[in-house]
């Protein structure tokens, strides 16, 4: 980007080209295993939450991905038909339903998460790489921006 054209961007405007250049590069990155990025997005959120002992529900897979609900059941629903995730009632509670990945969806994540590891290193490695520690403070930032509440009703 010109310097003429950063001097004029805002904040969300580059927040926004940042993630759609981001959101571009990881559907065609994962495309070749049959997987889009919000597809992605759900499976290697599963496969993190797993290696963390959590076997999430559908709404509190919506909740750590920002996703809608609906979105995510819709999602969960196409990855079950593909063999990826199983579906089952929480026997906790008898209107949720818990999420978990195949045989076959841990083999796929696994390989996606390689691919979008090197995606992610080639984006930031003008900040040093994942293991740069401009990197570490840009996921900071990123992440103290995540938490702040924008929307009225989630800050009562």
């Amino acid at each position: 980007m010109s310097e003429a054209r950063m001097r004029i961007a805002t904040p969300g405007f580059l927040v926004w080209r940042l993630s759609m250049k981001l959101r571009v590069a990881v559907d065609r990155a994962v495309a070749p295993l049959g997987l889009t990025h919000a597809q992605y997005s759900v499976l290697a959120s599963l496969y993190g939450m797993h290696h963390a002992g959590e076997s999430p529900s559908q709404r509190r897979l919506a909740d750590h991905t920002g996703l809608e609900p609906l979105y995510i059941s819709k999602l969960a629903r196409g990855l079950e038909s593909a063999g990826l995730v199983d579906r089952a009632p929480d026997p906790a509670d008898s209107r949720a339903v818990r999420l978990n990945l195949t045989d076959q969806g841990r083999d796929v994540t696994a390989r996606a998460v390689v691919v979008v590891r090197d995606l992610q290193e080639r984006l930031l490695a003008p900040l040093g790489g994942l293991a740069g520690e401009r990197a570490a403070a840009f996921v900071r930032d990123l992440n103290l921006l995540l938490d702040v509440q924008l929307d009225p009703k989630e800050q009562a």
